[in-house]
């Protein structure tokens, strides 16, 4: 391993790399089997978990859905970790059906919703109910809400309890490009998501609310 690292390295400084439990230089993150914590780790993670059927390739498996992938995701995102997906190929190296919707649900919700995933940071108390909390690069603060079996539509009242917008903040829904009203409530604040923003939602799944500036 380090031989191998060692040379890996002279091409791209800056690789991590993981000697699975093993402890020492060669071991950069830990990575969660097929499970997902649940709290952040004070560490470099990621989640490996089994997309359909097992790690190998299983006939006629049966896939976790889109939902469950970008829940799956959110919550992994929010904690702080890595999602490492495991799609097994069949012999003939083509994948089953299952998998190419689950990752065209995905791709779907993210192409909406990315700049909640992409290049974010978690942030503490990182889960506020069905609240899942990340902050962009820009400072942007992203609170995902994560809907019940069933709950196809944004509640029209979002409450957030981790903080509250610095006065001048614009707070929008991602994939909407009306700003959205909201008042101070306890601790937190409450978003009022209107009937026509919720009668047209830009995506599944889950919701993103954005609040461009966080105190």
């Amino acid at each position: 391993m380090d031989e191998l690292v060692a040379k890996a390295r002279a091409k791209q400084p800056g690789l991590i790399v993981v000697d699975r439990a093993v402890y020492g230089k060669n071991q950069n993150y830990l990575t969660p089997e097929n499970r997902v914590p649940e709290k952040a780790l004070p560490y470099p993670w990621e989640s490996c978990i089994i997309s359909g059927g097992g790690w190998s390739f299983t006939p006629n498996a049966k896939y976790m859905s889109g939902r469950d992938g970008v829940r799956l995701l959110v919550d992994i995102v929010a904690k702080g970790g890595n999602l490492l997906l495991n799609v097994a190929p069949g012999p003939d190296g083509t994948w089953q059906q299952g998998a190419y919707n689950l990752l065209a649900g995905m791709g779907a919700w993210l192409k909406v919703n990315g700049e909640a995933i992409y290049g974010s940071r978690p942030v503490p108390p990182y889960v506020d109910g069905k609240l899942r909390l990340t902050r962009g690069r820009d400072g942007s603060a992203y609170f995902v809400y994560l809907g019940d079996e069933g709950e196809t539509r944004v509640p029209g009242e979002i409450r957030v309890s981790s903080g509250r917008p610095a006065a001048d903040a614009r707070v929008t829904l991602l994939g909407s490009a009306a700003a959205l009203s909201w008042r101070a409530e306890g601790t937190g604040f409450v978003v009022i998501v209107p009937e026509r923003t919720r009668a047209a939602l830009p995506a599944g799944h889950a919701w993103t609310i954005k609040v461009t500036r966080m105190p």
